[in-house]
């Protein structure tokens, strides 16, 4: 099982998206200014349960800021937020967001062992995959497959969603890829590689 999940990390890619990168930052900022309650100004959030979007790829956003108006994530306070915008108004926000600098993080020291070791090599017993094939070595994503930036976000979030995952709240992972993978980790296998990637960069 675990090398199926990472060949299909590896090799399910699409250009969905792409076009993002044709966004306009300096619209974008502008239209930032209803995210910053909860982001902050430059995308790094100061409450934990919120996201970093600061260095997120553009590609990344657009697709969870189109899903939550569709329904495909559900959020009552996204919902709310994305519904007044266009498709253009989210790729000029990707834009923004994505060449914003992500402040670094820093994990639990007791808990860096464990999270290491399923985010480098995962858990062979339990057919848990490397978090890395699909999200790097140091979380940087892939942009072109829609992967996102792990690196830095805060361990508050990420524990939330991959617990999400796990009991499929959250389902608009592309093939049931991240649902398949969280069900297979323990909750401290969970909390450990959540400290771990808030550490990584």
């Amino acid at each position: 099982m675990k090398n199926h999940l990472i060949i299909v990390c590896l090799l399910i890619f699409t250009s969905a998206y792409s076009f993002a990168m044709d966004g306009d930052p300096a619209k974008g900022k502008t239209l930032s200014q209803t995210c910053t309650a909860c982001h902050s100004v430059d995308g790094n959030s100061i409450n934990p349960i919120w996201p970093k979007l600061a260095g997120q790829h553009a590609s990344y956003i657009v697709k969870q800021l189109n899903d939550f108006k569709k329904g495909n994530r559900v959020n009552a306070l996204m919902a709310a937020m994305v519904a007044p915008l266009s498709e253009q108004d989210m790729i000029d926000l990707g834009a923004y967001f994505s060449i914003q600098k992500t402040t670094l993080g820093a994990a639990q020291p007791e808990l860096i062992e464990i999270g290491e070791l399923i985010y480098r090599a995962g858990d062979h017993e339990s057919g848990v995959p490397a978090c890395m094939a699909c999200h790097g070595p140091n979380g940087a994503g892939n942009p072109a497959a829609i992967y996102p930036v792990l690196s830095g976000q805060h361990a508050e979030y990420t524990t939330t969603q991959l617990n999400m995952f796990k009991v499929e709240e959250r389902n608009n992972d592309p093939n049931n890829m991240m649902r398949t993978i969280a069900r297979l980790l323990t909750d401290l296998q969970i909390e450990a590689v959540s400290q771990y990637i808030q550490g990584l960069h």
